[in-house]
């Protein structure tokens, strides 16, 4: 069974632009798109049965939500099989567990009623944190969203984080056929293990070489596999999250790799994922590895 492309709707502006990206990615990969909101008003009303004689204005703004993000589907593309489901769970909880069978799952940057100052939406983090499959949270400006730059960037991560982030980033980069940026961030010691300060041209230049061994080291296996792919390798002193954000400015999604640790519940996002889906300046895909 193709596993369809799924996105969280609310009726937000931010939402409604996840739908558009959602949609045509789900056209490149040929997938269908699975619409979900998430809404409390059927489980309330299942305990009070006295308050469902009649629809409930809950249920009518849930009904008209979904109603209105599939009708703009299907003007944006009619070859995409949309469907769309209301689910009476937590928005966070509901979109976790469809990504059980999902390829990915999409949400906005913000939803209905969050402050228009936060960067990043509680939803959209707490989904990016704890989902099985691949999530991306469609932000940014009009060019990136639109995938005017052809350009993937992906941020390199160490191994047991990196290798389904990379093969992600490589069918994206096919797909689309555009450039994959590849960029790995090293850190320049401040002292030697001796205790003595790191000269220019020392143990800098050692860690400068170590970050391009390892990058090529696991980019290697995947080229293979994708030999059309053009790619531009990049290994920059500092913080990964900064340079990322940063790049993210030309790119038209941004690709890190996350550690999901099985048995193990709660927020599992590291400190470049982090800072990335809150100062990215494109959509953001955080891609899990499991231990």
């Amino acid at each position: 069974m193709t596993r369809p492309m799924v996105v969280g709707v609310d009726g937000s502006d931010s939402s409604l632009l996840a739908v558009d990206w959602a949609l045509d990615e789900a056209a490149r990969h040929g997938l269908p798109l699975r619409l979900v909101h998430a809404s409390l008003w059927a489980r309330y009303e299942d305990a009070l049965p006295s308050v469902s004689q009649g629809r409930s204005s809950e249920q009518v703004l849930a009904e008209h939500i979904v109603a209105s993000a599939a009708e703009r589907a299907e003007r944006r593309n009619l070859d995409v099989k949309v469907t769309a489901d209301i689910i009476p769970e937590d928005a966070a909880d509901a979109l976790v567990r469809e990504g059980d069978d999902a390829f990915a799952l999409v949400t906005g940057s913000r939803g209905r009623g969050e402050l228009k100052g936060m960067l990043l939406g509680s939803v959209s983090l707490a989904v990016a944190g704890r989902a099985s499959c691949p999530v991306v949270v469609v932000r940014g400006d009009r060019a990136g969203l639109a995938g005017t730059h052809e350009r993937i960037l992906l941020g390199l991560g160490e191994a047991d984080a990196s290798a389904e982030a990379v093969r992600f980033a490589f069918r994206e980069a096919e797909i689309r056929g555009c450039v994959l940026d590849v960029v790995r961030a090293w850190r320049r010691p401040a002292y030697e293990r001796s205790g003595e300060r790191v000269r220019t041209g020392g143990a800098a230049d050692a860690h400068e070489e170590r970050a391009c061994a390892l990058l090529d080291a696991q980019l290697k296996a995947v080229t293979a596999d994708y030999p059309h792919v053009r790619t531009r390798r990049t290994t920059l002193e500092g913080s990964a999250g900064k340079i990322l954000a940063d790049r993210s400015a030309a790119a038209d999604l941004v690709i890190v790799g996350a550690r999901r640790r099985t048995g193990r519940f709660g927020f599992q996002l590291g400190c470049v994922s982090h800072a990335v889906l809150h100062h990215g300046q494109c959509p953001v895909a955080v891609v899990p590895q499991r231990q």
